[in-house]
């Protein structure tokens, strides 16, 4: 691969990570609630979910995804299922006095596996994808090489994306000390994360 060519697709994925999702609104809340360092296991989680939608596309299921209307609708309406019961979890989550959000029971676990669900559960990604890689492999070169650098590079680029959306994210931390401002973040969240669904249940294959 070109390095102008590199050049362009690390803008490309630069301009796709900053752009609010689902995954960005899912560090976030993780930010607020868990702190940077605690953030990387649902930071990770969104990166294995993003690789299989690479390599779901590298293997072409995304072809088939990209022309079958029914399987392309299963999947979406399972992302907005997922999304709206990640909403009403979140609005209704009680109070977590700061000291215990940032203790050890962390559930790093449960987190990382939500969030791999988050991306893996979007088609739009898969599509965009689909589209989208294409235009930068060189069909003359060895793609499975062109492919693992491309694959690569967007998972790093989305690390450092989604580590400054948390670092943002801790901005709000001394919110989360007061009952009232904690439970209106968590309305705000649980609100984008049912938006999120709203978004991703509006999108139709072009």
């Amino acid at each position: 691969m070109n390095l102008d060519i590199w050049l362009a697709w690390c803008l490309a994925c630069i301009v796709i990570s900053i752009t609010p999702g689902a995954g960005a609104i899912n560090t976030m809340s993780n930010g607020i609630q868990y702190g940077v360092r605690h953030s990387l296991p649902a930071i990770m989680g969104q990166q294995l979910g993003l690789a299989v939608q690479f390599i779901i596309v590298g293997i072409g299921l995304g072809s088939l995804l990209a022309s079958s209307t029914s399987l392309f609708d299963i999947v979406k309406w399972l992302g907005v299922l997922y999304l709206v019961f990640l909403g009403i979890q979140k609005w209704q989550q009680p109070f977590i006095p700061l000291k215990e959000a940032n203790s050890c029971e962390l559930e790093y676990k449960r987190r990382f596996w939500q969030s791999t669900f988050v991306n893996l559960s979007n088609p739009k990604a898969t599509i965009f994808l689909v589209a989208l890689l294409p235009q930068f492999l060189d069909l003359e070169r060895q793609q499975f090489t062109q492919f693992s650098l491309m694959m690569f590079t967007s998972l790093v680029i989305d690390i450092i994306v989604m580590l400054g959306y948390a670092t943002l994210a801790t901005t709000l931390v001394l919110w989360m000390k007061s009952k009232k401002y904690q439970r209106r973040l968590n309305h705000l969240f649980g609100g984008l994360f049912i938006v999120a669904a709203g978004l991703m249940a509006s999108f139709q294959r072009q």
